[in-house]
């Protein structure tokens, strides 16, 4: 293999392995204790939400794969003073529906399409974590006019261009009955720092319990043949990037990165894992916070 096919499988295996993210127990965060449940509807299926804070800007969290709106749970004292927040579960994930379903990127943009109507929010600041990048990338390009900004937290925003020998690699062990281990093994090694473990049992324990069927559907929506790139051409919004160190996030991606919109921020957040809200919340909640005021996009 020459260097850049080896490159292109490090960025997908890295890619792959960071898309695991933090699912909660049935019972809300405490962070959420003031927050309020709601239930859109997609179709025959009805995606679960969660609403909390105020203020005149509106700001959605689309999390990742296997995880739900839990996940944000730090994120929420930092910013319910200074916006609405809407905390959307996908499709598959969560208190939402479960349909045995293709879960595409276009698919979960529909969704959160239906719950911006359904919490009647014309505009927001879309914020997406891993797999949440390229959901915020469909959502802008089913519809700009209600796209406020484009946050991507930890996630790529264009397809890697890897083989279809590699893709398979990684996916098809979701559709097999050793997925568990499969996955057990991604996501434990995304915890590189030590003091971590406690997190790290978590996000494993709490990710085993997404069904397979939605596992395996994520992941070919992602990256399976046929699927389209989710690649962003120039646009007219900001666009926000806070990354954990990772040689993925290489010059010429962030040179990607700063060419879609004239109002760019371009953050790496050191000594940070995959889980940079979670493991270092005090300082992302600042970046984001920081980067969010800076282009009104929330109250200062």
């Amino acid at each position: 293999m020459n260097k850049k096919n080896c490159l292109a499988a490090l960025a997908l295996s890295l890619w792959l392995m960071g898309c695991a993210d933090l699912r909660t127990s049935s019972l809300p965060p405490t962070s959420f204790a003031n927050g309020k449940a709601h239930s859109a509807s997609l179709g025959t299926n009805k995606i679960h939400y969660l609403t909390t804070g105020k203020g005149r800007h509106t700001v959605v969290f689309i999390h990742g794969w296997a995880c739900q709106s839990g996940f944000w749970r730090e994120q929420v004292p930092a910013l319910a003073g200074k916006a609405r927040l809407i905390l959307i579960d996908l499709p598959g994930h969560g208190q939402s529906d479960q349909p045995h379903a293709e879960y595409t990127m276009d698919f979960f943009a529909r969704a959160v399409l239906a719950v911006m109507r359904d919490a009647r929010a014309n505009k927001a600041t879309l914020v997406g974590h891993s797999m949440g990048t390229p959901i915020i990338c469909r959502v802008y390009a089913q519809a700009p006019e209600k796209v406020a900004a484009l946050v991507a937290v930890d996630g790529i925003l264009r397809r890697p261009v890897v083989t279809s020998e590699q893709i398979e690699q990684f996916i098809g062990p979701y559709r097999t009955a050793g997925y568990r281990e499969h996955a057990s093994r991604f996501i434990s090694s995304m915890f590189p720092n030590p003091d971590s473990e406690a997190l790290r049992d978590r996000v494993l324990s709490e990710m085993l319990a997404t069904p397979q069927h939605v596992m395996n559907g994520a992941m070919q929506g992602m990256f399976g043949a046929g699927q389209p790139a989710w690649d962003l051409p120039k646009v007219n919004v900001p666009v926000l990037v806070i990354n954990a160190p990772n040689p993925m996030w290489t010059p010429d991606y962030e040179a990607y990165v700063r060419s879609l919109s004239p109002q760019t921020d371009y953050r790496v957040i050191g000594g940070a894992g995959h889980f940079l809200m979670l493991e270092k919340p005090a300082e992302f909640n600042a970046a984001l916070a920081d980067m969010l005021e800076r282009f009104g996009l929330v109250a200062q």
